[in-house]
């Protein structure tokens, strides 16, 4: 099995309730992993394994900076998510605008 095979895709790394916790403590500021790690209660190990599908799916940088390992979001890979969900908008809108006149019609009755 080769390398690119192994990588995770976005919609996988973003199915965990935990890593999308991650990415949005990362959209905020750069976090250490000793820094993330004390904000869940798991240990260490298991938030880094969280980092590396967040990284194999593109959705982290790390960076080195004296001893330790800096996280950061790289939110350009949702842009894959974005796409994904417009096609659906559509029905939502619909619905929303279906709730709307069926609320509208019983405010006038």
């Amino acid at each position: 099995m080769n390398a690119s095979a192994k990588k995770h895709d976005v919609f996988q790394a973003i199915a965990d309730p935990t890593r999308r916790e991650i990415l949005k403590l990362l959209a905020g500021k750069e976090f250490a992993i000793t820094e993330l790690s004390d904000r869940f209660p798991m240990s260490r190990t298991a938030v880094s394994k969280h980092l590396l599908i967040l990284s194999e799916a593109g959705l982290v940088k790390k960076r080195k900076s004296g001893r330790e390992k800096l996280y950061t979001l790289q939110a350009e890979p949702l842009s894959e998510l974005e796409q994904w969900l417009s096609y659906f908008e559509q029905f939502w809108q619909n619905k929303m605008s279906m709730l709307k006149t069926l609320v509208e019609k019983d405010t006038q009755t």
